[in-house]
């Protein structure tokens, strides 16, 4: 396929990841890249070496430095390094981590400040094959409502986002006549799960007529660290027991801290609202109530706390019961899990995109491209 042009919304941990996987990967060019307070821009292709460097340990998260201010995404819109600060604060009062001339893409010499980061990349979008939206949903209809802003503005290419939780996709299938309209072929929960394990499912299911359950079990350590995953994290904890987006939302960092302290760095999840059961439904797999999702996520530590599975179980056409497994192996990270396969249906939409074919997609009706 030609080379493909693409922005990245958001450079904490996904985005970040998402730049660095890319230079590893041939026919991707970044282009753009921007986090709340700056945006680098580069047709010719963005020095991603660079724009890591200069924003290693300066990502433009937050909240405020003393911990007790609620994260709130009410401004133009938060990386996924961490949600943006309350409006009005200025770069010190909002806990924006420094370091040099300034907080994340404006601490890169291609980097530009400025208060309307989306709406710089939408007036370049023009020359933009594809955008990921490495954006934490830290209010339910976010992500929909940035998708919605690019078809107002006419954009005609793809969107992909890793996003995880199940009501969103109702909100994304809402906008999907304005999506097609403006020529968007858009790709959602193109993740590790969603994304990644959706698919898997759906190529283990082939082995039965029926589908009984779908289980997807995941372990993660954060090998790129807490300071790099703020948003992620926060956006976990809003499946534990007791939580919702709300209330994770409104946590302060010494709140979050002390809650991880308390299980010792590990969080574990059960019957989370992962996006994975509407969508493997959509796919004519199963019911959404047969898919459960859960695992535990290691915020100190490298290494996996478990091993990701999959389970699929069901009955064949000559009436056996029996359970397909597939597992990742503990030594692929979160970024080779999330960040590959996110490129890997982003090129693969690009070329739907190319052929005309508009529209909302899910990871299990798309095979990704390597």
């Amino acid at each position: 396929m030609d080379d493909v042009t693409f922005a990245v919304l958001g450079t904490g941990g996904i985005g970040r990841r998402t730049l660095d996987v890319a230079r590893h990967r041939d026919g991707l060019t970044p282009v753009a890249a921007c986090d709340r307070n700056g945006v680098a821009v580069d047709h010719s292709g963005l020095d991603v070496a660079e724009l890591l460097d200069a924003t290693e340990g300066n990502i433009a998260s937050g909240p405020e430095a003393d911990g007790d201010t609620p994260a709130t995404p009410e401004s133009d819109y938060a990386s996924d390094g961490g949600a943006t600060a309350v409006e009005g604060g200025d770069a010190a009062a909002d806990g924006v981590k420094q370091a040099g001339e300034g907080a994340g893409v404006v601490a890169s010499a291609q980097g530009e400040p400025t208060e309307t980061p989306i709406d710089d990349v939408i007036a370049e979008s023009d020359a933009v094959d594809a955008v990921l939206l490495a954006l934490p949903n830290l209010e339910h209809d976010f992500i929909p409502r940035v998708a919605e802003r690019f078809a107002d503005a006419g954009y005609e290419g793809v969107l992909v986002d890793v996003l995880k939780r199940s009501r969103v996709i109702g909100m994304l299938d809402d906008r999907a006549e304005a999506l097609e309209s403006s020529g968007i072929t858009f790709v959602c929960g193109a993740g590790a799960t969603p994304g990644f394990l959706t698919g898997a499912a759906v190529l283990a299911a082939q082995s039965f007529v029926e589908v009984e359950s779908v289980e997807i079990w995941w372990g993660v350590g954060l090998k790129s660290g807490y300071e790099d995953n703020r948003g992620t994290v926060r956006e976990d904890i809003a499946h534990l027991d007791g939580y919702d987006i709300e209330r994770a939302r409104e946590m302060s960092e010494d709140e979050i801290e002390e809650l991880v302290a308390e299980h010792g760095g590990q969080l574990e999840f059960h019957d989370m609202e992962h996006a994975d059961d509407v969508l493997l439904e959509r796919a004519g797999v199963c019911d959404a109530e047969d898919v459960s999702v859960g695992g535990v996520l290691d915020v100190r530590s490298d290494e996996k706390p478990t091993t990701t599975t999959v389970r699929v179980t069901g009955t064949t056409f000559d009436g056996e019961r029996a359970t397909n497994t597939f597992e990742l192996d503990d030594a692929t990270s979160m970024a080779a899990n999330v960040n590959g396969p996110a490129l890997g249906y982003l090129k693969a939409a690009v070329l739907r995109n190319r052929a005309g074919d508009y529209g909302v997609y899910g990871p299990a009706e798309i095979m990704p491209s390597f």
